[in-house]
């Protein structure tokens, strides 16, 4: 980027943080006054002495605050390169959002460990200097060291090489060619799946499955979810069928609450989990949910087999809604590096994966496992996480996955 693009980006990025500002402040303003109008309403109404539990509250304005509304905030790096970001994807200066903002910078943020692992080190070997073979040598190095795995990083190698033979390469041009290469690996499946964003189908009952082994965050990813979908409009429920992990059903429910979201549980000590599918599948159809979201186990205490639970419980989805539209989604721990991509290549081959979820991508050296499940295990990536709060679950986007991988800043 020169200079004069750098001012530009820095202008325009501070024109959206005033208009953001203001936005805010506007809206700090119309709580206020819904506020006083809703105490101003009880007021009325104590002083016709009736009880305060007889309010009519359909006819009470609410705040327009949520419980986890996001603040704006300092104009900074984060916010300019995230700015940047937003608008390289077509969006106007009055069309970016305070949420679209903080999810940027914590991803970037999150993918810092990452990005040390091999983008520093690898713009400190090349300066403004053109790629040279031995340069494509140390970042070969450095793309396997960060988790991208062989396969993809013999792709990234191989184009390079071809491209250095045909031309003089520069320090930036190989960055952006390599971008380019990163995001061509990470599209591939997606493309080839005919989804590029996996929203529930309306009309239809959608079920999304998340499997996964314990400790890579299933649980979590799927009370996330369930509050992205909530908040989206679509009509959803939980079925809380990890019955034989101690807590699961209570941390659904948490989750649930904090979502607005039903979970249908059995409380009984190792309930059959394809019951409690059956009930909420039940459930589901009376009340025309839009999505169904079901918690299977990562272990079984028993000694049937895992991937025979998960059959178990497709085979229930197909009898009771043979018309649901159904995804089974792979939970994997970014952290967990060559391990989770082995997990990927377990499930991949018995639970009939269409998608995976990567979570925890905030903290680790190893968010380049993102690319090996991509190249090896042609599994669509859907979500990805980046920290633990309720808003730090989002849809996937290349684009936005690489620049933050990539930033050089």
């Amino acid at each position: 980027m020169t200079n004069t693009n750098s001012d530009n980006s820095r202008e325009w990025a501070e024109q959206a943080y005033a208009l953001l500002k203001k936005k805010q402040e506007e809206q700090k303003q119309e709580l206020i006054k819904q506020e006083e109008q809703k105490q101003e309403l009880i007021k009325q109404e104590e002083q016709k002495e009736y009880l305060i539990d007889s309010l009519n509250t359909e006819n009470v304005p609410g705040p327009i605050k949520t419980i986890d509304e996001t603040e704006l905030g300092e104009f900074d790096d984060n916010f300019t390169w995230s700015a940047m970001v937003l608008a390289a994807q077509g969006k106007e200066i009055d069309q970016i959002s305070i949420d679209e903002i903080d999810w940027l910078t914590k991803l970037r943020r999150g993918l810092e460990e990452t990005r040390k692992g091999f983008v520093t080190e690898l713009l400190d070997k090349l300066g403004d200097d053109p790629l040279t073979p031995e340069s494509l040598d140390d970042l070969e190095t450095l793309l396997i060291r960060a988790d991208v795995g062989i396969d993809s990083t013999d792709k990234v190698i191989s184009s390079l090489r071809k491209k250095l033979n045909e031309e003089v390469v520069g320090g930036e041009a190989g960055i952006k060619f390599l971008k380019k290469e990163l995001k061509l690996i990470i599209d591939k499946p997606i493309k080839n799946s005919g989804i590029d964003l996996l929203v529930p189908q309306k009309g239809k009952l959608n079920v999304w499955l998340l499997v996964g082994v314990n400790g890579v965050g299933k649980t979590t990813t799927l009370g996330k979810l369930a509050y992205l979908s909530s908040r989206s409009n679509y009509k959803t429920l939980i079925a809380a069928a990890d019955t034989f992990r101690a807590a699961a059903v209570e941390q659904l429910k948490v989750w649930g609450e904090r979502s607005n979201v039903d979970v249908i549980s059995n409380q009984s000590k190792n309930a059959d989990p394809a019951a409690v599918v059956f009930d909420a599948i039940n459930s589901a159809k009376k009340r025309n949910v839009d999505l169904l979201l079901v918690d299977t186990a990562g272990r079984l205490q028993t000694k049937n087999n895992l991937m025979d639970e998960l059959a178990k419980i497709k085979k229930i989805i197909d009898k009771k809604v043979p018309e649901a539209i159904v995804e089974s989604l792979l939970v994997l721990d970014a952290s967990q590096g060559q391990n989770g991509l082995k997990q990927a290549k377990s499930f991949a081959k018995s639970a009939n994966l269409s998608g995976a979820i990567i979570t925890k991508l905030d903290g680790t050296s190893r968010g380049g496992v993102s690319l090996a499940v991509s190249e090896e295990v042609n599994l669509p990536i859907r979500f990805i996480g980046a920290g633990e709060g309720i808003k730090d679950l989002r849809p996937f986007n290349s684009y936005e996955f690489v620049e933050a991988l990539l930033a050089d800043k």
